[in-house]
Parts: C-alpha cells; structure tokens; sequence
C-alpha cells in the first residue's frame, strides 16, 4: 500500500467512517415490495349535510312542492342599489310594502323612490320614539335597529331587531294620523331610507292612480287568513244547539314551485398504457374515480348550500331569518332558532370556525353545552339538538357567517334531498360513470354525472342565524 492510501485510510478512521460491510438501505429498497396507502385527498369533508337529509326520489327529473294558498307577495324585504356612498331603493322593490302591493305603474314607483331620502346613523340613536306621530317610513339600508316597547309592568321589552331590507313605519301611508308604538334605535351604524307623510301626500296629488290604489287596499283590510298567510279554514267550535256551520274547502297554490334537478359533471380520463401496465397493486382507474366523485359529492353539497337557485341559504323564507342580539353566535341566539323551527328539530348546521365561536361565548358566561351520540359520533348539541360541522357555509372577508337550523324528511314537512336512481351506468345512487371511448393517443374517457337538488316544503321547516360574527 502506497503512503497516499495508507493517509487516506488513516484520515478515514479518524474521521469514523467505517467500509460498507452489508447491502444499504437506499439499495436494499429498490428489491422491496413497499406498504402503500390509497391516494389521499384533503378537500374530503365529513359531508354531514348529504348523510342527514331524507332523500326522495324524483321521477322525470321534476319535483313539485304543492301548499296551501298564501297570500304572501314576494319575499318581504326591500332591495337597494348603492353607486359609491349613495343609496337608493330598487322602485318595483317599494311593492314589499302592504299598501303598495299590486302596484305596477313604474314611472310613479320610480318618482316615489326619488322621494325617499338617506340617513346615516351612528350606534345608539334613536330614530323613533313611543308616543310620537308616524310621520315617516323608514327602509333599512344596512345595519341593525332594535325595536323597543313598554312592556307589561311599564319595564322596556325587545319587541325584535330589524335589518338589512326591513322595514317600519309603512301604516303611514294609509294614515296620516298614526303614532309610534314603539320606540326604535340603532344598534350598529345604519344607511335608512325614510320618506316624510308631507312628501307623499305630493305625489299622492299628482297620481290618482296611485292615491286610488291606496285608499282600496285600507279599505279592503286584505283577504282572511292565518298568521302564516294561508287562506283561513273556517272552522265552528263550543256551540250548543244547532247553529249553522260554516262551509269552508281548502283551495290549494295555483302555481306551486317546481324543483328540477340539477347536474355536476366532469369527463375523467386515463390513459390506456397507464390502466394496462400500472394496475397493481391498486386499479388505476379505479382511485382516479374514486377521487373525481369525491370531488363531485363535495360540490353537490357545496350547491345544496349555496346554489341561488335551490340552495338552503338562498331558500330560507325572510320570516325566517334573524340576526345575532350583540355580534358573536350565543345561547340565546340559537334557542331563537329554535323558536322558530320548534317542531321536532333534527340539527343545526354550521360551519366549523362559527361552532368555536359559539364555544368562546359558551365559555364566557359559564355555559357548557353537552355532546351527543350522533350515528356513532359524539357531537356538540344545544337543546339536545346536534351542531354539525359544514365547511361549505362561507365565511365573509368581514368574518362573519351563518348558521342553519332544519327539521328533515318529507313526512315531517321538512327539507329533503331529491336524487334520482336507476341511471344507466349508474355507479352510486344518483350518480352514474358513462364510458365516451378512446380517443387517437390511446386516451379513456368516462362521464361522471351526479343529479340532485333540495327542496324545503313549507318555510318553518329552516330557520338561518345571518352575520353570526366568528372574528371576536
């Protein structure tokens, strides 16, 4: 050995290296057979909202919700424009109004829109008070404003909090001699709309049409119905004798809401060579549809939620919807839910950041709400009633969000899914993998569809919290 090697083998030693004596690890591994787990996919949610609702099936593709007659017009809350700082109301929007309702004269809706002027408030000030003339109707912009009356015992109550698209004081344009009843302050900075009795008596003067249209729909005292706008069932009952009955017959909508189902899809391909050479030990195809329904299912319950059209956000009737006492989701704001869907509830909705917020005030006043066994899941409950996750309920920039309470199955009167099943391909229920062919470079391609959509069959059914605040 040269002195050169015998240094090197020196230096070697001192350094402790040692030479190799057996096979390596990183060589050893190539000839392994490694253990491997399925592809993970971390946008899989527990999707409780689809494993919870009743689903029914829908033959043709149509589902139609049949009620009572009502004789609610439109959805109750005023829409607004805003260009910059500037707000004005929508002029077919004014037809919320009772007194307005039915009228459809667009040049004059359009000059009483004009005569509304805007208001800004700061939190605390009072707009109205008890006792003195209405003299002024009032649409509320943006913000929150609490109604306030004499109870009782001569003690202040909360007659209810009004918000973004409500609206007060509407007797006045009926009766120009009317006097408030309550007493109404802001509790959050607001943008109102008000328009004084003086302006429209104006236009009352310069529209017969209008003036007419007012004074019959005072007069008529509307048509007889229940305190949900049904028309009445007329029912006798503690007579004695033999009085005349009254006759009565339930007239049915004439136009009743019809729900189509709706349709995600996506076209998966895979290369032959891939589904031919790699197949083992798991099927290639198979993970890559497994996944891409993954996918699909999220996004069906992401569209039950959130889809303008059919999604339970969007489909909550307005008498349906409240806002939070003082910002953050507490107690007493959701056993106001539960005021509100108080006939058998099956669960609260809600998403993950709003059920922690909701923790944070249970904590602060001392309340520990307890957990449930929910299908084998231990689960936070209010009331008995299950709080569930849902990460498809949005979270606004201004970290705000909502939470949704239902009553579930058709039998019920409740919300239920609607699917159909027996489709060609059908691969799931309600879902099938059509196979479209090869293309000129050996690529497969599958159709996934999945059809589905919600219905709710009458309002009481859901009940939403609006603007819960999740950032305090």
């Amino acid at each position: 050995m040269s002195v050169t090697d015998s240094t090197t083998s020196s230096e070697s030693e001192v350094e402790g290296e040692h030479p190799q004596l057996s096979l390596g690890r990183a060589a050893a591994r190539n000839l392994a057979t490694t253990t491997k787990s399925v592809p993970q996919m971390q946008g899989i949610s527990s999707r409780w909202l689809l494993r919870m609702l009743p689903w029914i099936e829908v033959a043709g593709g149509t589902y139609r919700v049949n009620r009572r007659l009502s004789y609610a017009v439109g959805d109750g809350r005023v829409t607004f424009s805003k260009t910059g700082a500037s707000v004005r109301v929508i002029p077919p929007e004014l037809g919320e109004l009772p007194l307005l309702r039915g009228f459809e004269d667009e040049e004059v809706l359009d000059a009483l829109a004009d005569r509304f002027e805007q208001r800004e408030l700061e939190a605390g000030d009072v707009i109205v008070e008890f006792g003195h003339q209405a003299d002024q109707v009032y649409l509320i912009a943006h913000g929150k404003i609490r109604k306030i009356g004499a109870g009782e015992y001569g003690d202040e109550i909360a007659l209810g909090l009004l918000a973004d698209g409500d609206y007060f004081g509407e007797q006045v344009l009926g009766n120009a001699d009317g006097i408030w009843e309550f007493t109404a302050k802001a509790v959050t900075p607001c943008t109102v709309l008000s328009l004084s009795r003086r302006s429209l008596e104006q236009l009352l003067e310069q529209s017969e049409e209008l003036s007419a249209h007012i004074e019959h729909a005072s007069a008529s005292g509307g048509q007889s119905q229940n305190h949900h706008g049904e028309a009445t069932i007329e029912v006798a009952s503690g007579h004695d004798g033999e009085p005349e009955l009254p006759s009565t017959f339930v007239d049915y909508e004439s136009s009743p809401r019809e729900y189509e189902l709706s349709v995600a899809q996506t076209v998966l391909r895979v290369h032959s060579r891939i589904a031919d050479l790699y197949n083992q030990p798991m099927d290639q195809v198979e993970q890559q549809l497994r996944l891409t329904i993954e996918a699909l299912r999220e996004r069906e319950e992401h569209d039950l939620v959130n889809n303008r059209e059919f999604g339970l956000l969007h489909n909550a009737d307005f008498s349906q919807r409240i806002n939070t006492r003082t910002g953050p989701p507490t107690p007493d704001d959701l056993d106001e839910l539960l005021s509100l869907v108080w006939k058998d509830p099956s669960f609260f909705l809600a998403h993950p950041r709003t059920i922690a917020a909701f923790g944070r005030e249970c904590n602060r006043i001392g309340v520990y709400p307890n957990s449930i066994d929910f299908s084998g899941h231990l689960v936070p409950a209010w009331r008995g009633v299950p709080i569930l996750p849902c990460n498809k309920i949005p979270v606004t920039e201004t970290r705000t969000s909502s939470i949704m309470l239902m009553r579930t199955g058709q039998e019920n009167q409740g919300v239920v899914g609607l699917h159909t099943t027996g489709l060609p391909d059908e691969y799931q229920p309600g879902l099938n993998v059509r196979f479209m062919g090869i293309n000129e470079q050996a690529v497969i391609s599958y159709l996934v569809s999945a059809y589905y959509s919600t219905a709710v069959l009458v309002p009481d059914a859901l009940a939403i919290l609006d603007l819960a605040e999740i950032g305090h």
